[in-house]
């Protein structure tokens, strides 16, 4: 091994990494760590699972199904991971968080430009949300390049009506086998993603209550709760009520 070889921490830049979590609070409150390292790795997935949706769109638009099936496959994986580690903050207490909140400012979840991208690419595109994010100016690039981009169910809709298909065909008949399994994909990311923000909800519920306004002046457990009937893929849902 030479001198510039990479090992296990340069190459994983663990010094520069481990340095980030700083906790605001004087004297430095036990459990601002956790509440940074959940908030930080989660960024570190969302930015994995944007780069993965990324590949996931290319594979549609170019109509490569059976590598798109192995691309939602792991989006799901990732998005199974984000959630789990949400259980993390079921641990912080009402009064431990109280003791430090002050010191998050004007942060707040809704800020996060890489958690608007996944929503834009897969497919909130709801006019009243679209009307919020443009009032949010100047727009994060992240979140100016997904609303540029084409979503998730406006790609797959583009696939299905290229090869002169219906979302009913798909499960009429076996001759769909492989557009049949990533449209499950697709329903199978939807559900991950509801679970997040359900669980997202429960632990904010959990820890400032139902009624307590968000940090950064937000709405808090509320709101967000208004998003939990949110559908990415609403054709697809209701296809299945066409078989009764």
């Amino acid at each position: 091994m030479t001198d510039d070889e990479p090992t296990y921490p340069t190459y994983l830049k663990l010094a520069e990494l481990l340095s980030l979590q700083v906790p605001r609070s004087s004297p430095e409150h036990p459990d601002e760590l956790l509440f940074i390292t959940v908030h930080q790795s989660s960024e570190l997935w969302f930015k994995l699972i944007l780069h993965e949706l990324g590949k996931l769109r290319d594979s549609i638009a170019n109509g490569r199904v059976l590598e798109a099936v192995e691309s939602v496959g792991r989006v799901n994986g990732l998005m199974r991971i984000v959630t789990a580690q949400l259980h993390a903050l079921d641990t912080l207490s009402p009064q431990g968080f109280s003791q430090f909140r002050r010191n998050l400012g004007t942060s707040t979840g809704g800020q996060s430009a890489q958690f608007r991208a996944i929503e834009l690419i897969s497919g909130l595109r709801d006019p009243d949300y679209l009307e919020y994010l443009k009032s949010q100016q100047p727009l994060d690039p992240i979140v100016e390049r997904a609303l540029s981009q084409a979503s998730l169910p406006e790609l797959f809709a583009q696939l299905l009506s290229q090869r002169n298909l219906a979302a009913r065909t798909l499960y009429a008949t076996d001759d769909e086998r492989e557009l049949r399994l990533l449209a499950e994909g697709l329903l199978s990311y939807e559900q991950e993603f509801a679970m997040w923000r359900f669980l997202h909800v429960e632990v904010i519920e959990r820890v400032i209550g139902p009624g307590t306004p968000g940090t950064g002046g937000s709405l808090g457990a509320k709101a967000l709760r208004d998003t939990l009937g949110n559908r990415f893929f609403p054709e697809l849902w209701a296809v299945r009520a066409e078989f009764y």
